[in-house]
């Protein structure tokens, strides 16, 4: 791992393979390590930058609410680190929404926009509501009642049921936030902007993709993201949840390195 100091953070990525540069941004409350049984598929033709997104793995989390614009600038940070210009993107959740902000920071740096189990809307009211009470709830109790709590949203029906195995590798790298991690990152999220007005100004390919066990992102929220993002592609990726690249890594890598391998470097 790399460490890079943004703001008042030092952010960890981690370099793999050798080729054009591919950013791809983890989901909460995971870490990089979460796209490691997908990068098989792309490392033997791309360079692949894994950021730990402030608050998750072994990035700091800095003082206060770890907000979009504070995940932007570290991406944009490491890429300034990783000796990267414009790159082709790719975020899940959480790293999809940082995208958005990156987008209205610096499109200059997006060549290509991959969206996997992420939404362009802001919470609405009750759920940020839901988020803030988390924060709390987690620095009160501890992390263990929010993590269990979250498994059979992030997780797809199938995946539970058929592989214990990835569950609870999926729970080892919740486990690496602490208390302080996840309510400064809930804060950050319950804080995001509405990107809705925002899809319509992207016009750089862009690949959105989902599971169709996914309850938080869903089948709903990619069509909407298609319907506003011109030219945009839509994936749905079988048997998997909000973790489809971890659930499902053999189909999301195959649909991830198609669309790259369609890019124009």
């Amino acid at each position: 791992m790399v460490k890079v100091r943004s703001g008042d953070a030092e952010i960890s990525y981690e370099v793999q393979g050798q080729g054009p540069s591919v950013v791809l941004l983890h989901p909460f409350p995971a870490n990089h390590e979460l796209w490691m049984p997908l990068a098989q598929a792309v490392t033997s033709k791309y360079k692949l930058i894994l950021p730990d997104l402030r608050g998750h793995g072994d990035s700091e989390t800095g003082d206060g609410p770890a907000t979009m614009q504070k995940h932007a600038a570290d991406i944009m940070r490491v890429l300034d680190d990783a000796g990267v210009g414009r790159a082709p993107m790719a975020g899940v959740s959480i790293g999809g929404y940082t995208l958005f902000e990156l987008w209205r920071q610096d499109r200059n740096r997006i060549a290509a926009l991959a969206l996997f189990n992420t939404k362009a809307g802001a919470d609405t009211l009750e759920a940020r509501a839901a988020r803030l009470q988390s924060a709390s709830d987690v620095l009160e109790r501890g992390t263990e009642p929010f993590f269990e709590s979250m498994v059979p949203k992030l997780i797809g029906k199938t995946t539970r049921e058929a592989r214990p195995d990835l569950v609870e590798a999926a729970r080892r790298m919740m486990r690496k936030m602490s208390a302080a991690d996840v309510a400064a990152v809930q804060t950050g999220m319950a804080e995001r902007p509405d990107s809705m007005a925002t899809m319509k100004t992207i016009n750089v390919p862009t690949l959105i993709v989902t599971g169709d066990e996914d309850t938080l992102t869903g089948v709903s929220e990619a069509e909407l993201m298609r319907q506003n993002i011109s030219g945009s592609q839509l994936k749905v990726i079988p048997r998997a949840g909000h973790y489809s690249i971890w659930e499902q890594p053999e189909e999301a890598g195959r649909v991830l390195r198609q669309f790259l391998d369609s890019l124009a470097f």
